[in-house]
């Protein structure tokens, strides 16, 4: 023995715990949080829908100094560093970009998240009559509990393309002055046969009809009165046909605003935070980062809940035809080479939201490996379901980069994982950026309700968002 006594350390200095974000903020920081979440509340508002996100980033990006990609296409700009570009993806999903100091075949840092939001859509011909009552048939878009979305106001948002070709923009149910519309729901004197079904079948997918009105047209010759009064009202007010339902693309959400919830205010109710939160976040996060080092990015992709396919979504050549023309602009040369390199050599917070612990279902989530309402920020190393199957599982050395980055800035952050091992599952668009060679880890804000027509956030952990994709986008 050589005689040294070894120091004991305590559990405080070997042990962790993530601590609640309320506690580690001062009075200023406070403030700053509740009035950053007013401006996410106007936001939510006014993004019902993708292409109503897209309208509204478009916007405030222009306000911040950004310009069309098609400026610098066509020749009107000569790309060059602290550049700060918007590309418009067909009106249902945006890219942001700041150039920076290096070439962007160097790698970019990217924060990927998606504005769609699970919803019902219009069936292409929807409108009918049944029981005095006029009705339009919906298609579900993305993972809903079905029996959430009865008995509850909603509003419709949308656009029809006429005969003439002509886009008509409909928003009915927002404004104090309009009128709302239901999905019916048995009274429970009558609903034993329901009551005895699973949770999952007692309203079908063919059961989500929207009531839309009642009062029959007053020539009583006419077929279907209740539903022609109704296609009479759209003609006179819209100058619409039923023939153009066909064309249409209509979304059936949650009527209302985005509300704080508590006594303390200290949370949102809102439809569509997953994943507007973190389209939000990013946005205002790329907006306040002048000339960065690397190239930052903003992407809002559409699409991902439902599997991420079509044009406008991450499964699409978008963002990768998009960073193909901006080393086009870098280079005379344009080596498809160094569009690879740039993808490959990029780091990205797929931001997309997790699940909060609800103490209302604990047995759900393993408590030690949960995430927590108010404790910041969620990294979340692997999604997927049971087996991690098809998710990204990000490595250990680029999770130390993120946590040292989070660290260095005082963000508030925890991980976590979504519910336990054999419960279920769910992914992101992290594997589809992970598939380029890119670093990719899941990072966004915890919800209680998700997938709900109203789903609750803390605002401190929008907050420390925002924070955390500021540090990560500059780093």
């Amino acid at each position: 023995m050589s005689g040294k006594i070894e120091e004991k350390r305590s559990n405080d200095e070997l042990g962790f715990e993530f601590k609640n974000g309320w506690e580690k903020i001062n009075e200023l920081e406070n403030k700053e949080v509740f009035q950053f979440n007013e401006g996410y509340k106007c936001f939510l508002n006014n993004g019902k829908t993708e292409r109503a996100c897209v309208k509204e980033i478009i916007i405030q990006a222009q306000a911040n100094g950004y310009k069309d990609m098609e400026d610098f296409i066509n020749g009107k700009e000569v790309l060059k560093e602290g550049d700060k570009i918007y590309v418009n993806n067909k009106g249902k999903g945006v890219a942001l970009f700041i150039i920076g100091e290096e070439p962007i075949e160097q790698g970019m840092h990217i924060i990927g998240a998606h504005i769609d939001s699970p919803r019902l859509d219009l069936k292409p011909y929807p409108l009918y009559e049944d029981g005095g009552l006029a009705l339009l048939k919906t298609h579900y878009y993305g993972g809903i509990k079905k029996y959430q979305w009865t008995a509850i106001p909603l509003a419709i948002h949308g656009i029809l393309i006429n005969k003439n070709g002509e886009k008509i923009n409909i928003v009915v149910g927002e404004e104090d002055t309009d009128p709302v519309f239901f999905i019916t729901d048995l009274l429970p004197h009558l609903s034993k046969n329901q009551n005895e079904k699973k949770m999952s079948e007692g309203i079908t997918g063919e059961g989500l009809n929207v009531l839309v009105g009642s009062m029959p047209y007053e020539d009583k010759e006419t077929k279907e009165r209740v539903k022609y009064n109704i296609l009479k009202l759209l003609n006179d007010k819209y100058g619409i046909e039923e023939q153009d339902f066909l064309t249409a693309e209509i979304e059936i959400v949650p009527a209302g605003k985005a509300k704080d919830v508590g006594f303390d205010k200290s949370l949102i109710g809102s439809y569509g935070q997953d994943d507007r939160v973190c389209s939000y976040t990013a946005m205002k996060a790329i907006f306040e980062i002048d000339k960065p080092k690397k190239t930052a990015v903003a992407l809002l992709v559409d699409k991902e809940e439902i599997g991420s396919m079509g044009n406008t979504g991450m499964q699409s050549r978008f963002f990768e035809n998009v960073v193909a023309e901006l080393v086009a602009l870098q280079s005379e040369d344009l080596n498809f080479l160094k569009v690879r390199r740039a993808l490959a050599n990029s780091k990205v917070l797929s931001a997309d939201v997790g699940a909060g612990f609800d103490p209302n279902f604990p047995d759900v989530l393993d408590k030690r490996n949960a995430a927590y309402i108010g404790k910041g920020i969620l990294v979340s190393k692997y999604t997927g379901s049971r087996g991690k199957s098809g998710s990204n599982d990000a490595n250990a050395e680029y999770l130390a980069q993120i946590r040292k980055i989070f660290n260095e800035n005082d963000i508030l952050w925890q991980i976590g994982e979504l519910g336990k091992v054999d419960q279920g599952g769910g992914g992101t668009i992290a594997y589809i950026l992970a598939n380029y060679g890119a670093e990719v880890v899941d990072c966004g804000v915890p919800l209680l309700n998700m997938h709900a027509p109203m789903e609750i956030a803390s605002k401190i952990d929008i907050y420390m968002a925002y924070k955390g994709y500021k540090a990560f986008l500059e780093a």
